[in-house]
């Protein structure tokens, strides 16, 4: 029996900080997110706007054409560029609007080089197959059906009643720590830790959430370097489901209402400053 850990308000508080006179924009974390494609570019617009909006100092956007302008439209503080290797960054978010089907060699090369790379890594969606033992620190944020395709290409037992053994055992075989997405998100480190996160509303389950939660989750893993990457994404993972029952308007228990995933990143920092009060 795997053993679980519930992850608080009180938790997240911890890896939350208000900025002092001595901080700047490097030292709030750098996102970099290489996201998105020709056919879903708005998935870039949304983890690029979740950055931003749970606090990164600086975000770096580097994708195609499309993307880019759409990025830029919505967001144009946004640096965006076709530069991987020499900049700094603390956290990238990669694979959210993706599709492995349709990624050409130069764009493998490129993903390769950042799951080989030092800074954190958020893997998600259309980049998930690239993930092995690779050397930098990786979170992989598969939904269910993601998830049962990660077992059968480990060839891992594909039916397993316990999410949080199931979502331990990925974790260990991959060397890479897990966010198994649903109701009560699970999240796995290699070490065996596990937590639980069940901050969240049924609103949610609407398309494009999974990519704010990528930018969340980018944000949060750069801005707390020296934390375990476990816990910050606990926390990442519990702010996002704290936004969409701001959004929802189910924070005291009210049925709420639906909601869009550009609702969630705009209540994020609503969401900050009451766990910050």
């Amino acid at each position: 029996m795997v053993r679980v850990r519930e992850w608080s308000r009180e938790d997240t508080a911890r890896l939350l900080r208000v900025p002092s006179a001595d901080d700047d924009k490097y030292t709030r974390g750098v996102v970099a997110l290489r996201t998105g494609s020709e056919a879903y570019p708005g998935a870039a617009v949304l983890g690029v706007e979740a950055a931003w909006r749970a606090g990164a100092g600086f975000v770096r956007y580097v994708g195609g054409p499309r993307a880019v302008d759409a990025v830029l439209a919505r967001r144009p503080e946004t640096v965006a560029g076709g530069d991987v290797g020499r900049t700094r960054v603390d956290a990238w978010v990669v694979g959210s609007g993706t599709d492995a089907g349709h990624r050409s060699p130069e764009e493998e090369a490129t993903l390769r080089e950042i799951l080989d790379g030092d800074a954190r890594v958020v893997v998600d969606a259309g980049a998930l197959d690239l993930v092995g033992r690779t050397h930098a620190p990786i979170l992989v944020t598969p939904h269910a059906g993601e998830f049962a395709r990660l077992r059968e290409r480990l060839r891992l037992a594909p039916d397993v009643d316990d999410r949080a053994a199931a979502a331990s055992e990925v974790s260990e075989e991959l060397g890479a720590h897990v966010l198994l997405k649903g109701s009560r998100t699970l999240l796995a480190a290699p070490d065996g830790t596990v937590l639980a996160v069940a901050a969240g509303t049924g609103w949610l389950a609407t398309a494009g959430t999974g990519d704010v939660l990528a930018g969340v989750l980018g944000a949060v893993l750069a801005a707390n370097a020296d934390a375990p990457l476990v816990e910050a994404a606990a926390a990442g993972a519990w702010l996002h489901g704290y936004a969409a029952r701001i959004a929802s308007e189910t924070v005291n228990g009210e049925p709420g209402h639906p909601i869009v995933a550009l609702d969630v990143a705009a209540a994020l920092p609503r969401a900050i400053g009451d766990v910050l009060a």
